[in-house]
């Protein structure tokens, strides 16, 4: 897996980090739900970037 694919999953986790902390600030649910996706997209792009790895590929 190359560092701008890790720099890039470590970013977007960051994001839904982000937007989930500013949803429990203003007890916003929407925004919340939304940072929880995004971390749980970031978590599958890098498990699928470990496969590959795994794989040599």
């Amino acid at each position: 897996m190359g560092i701008a694919d890790k720099l890039g999953n470590a970013a977007d986790e960051a994001k839904g980090k982000a937007k989930e902390a500013m949803g429990d600030a203003t007890d916003n649910p929407r925004l919340q739900a939304e940072g929880q996706s995004d971390q749980a997209c970031a978590n599958l792009k890098q498990a699928g970037e470990n496969v590959k790895d795994a794989f040599g590929k």
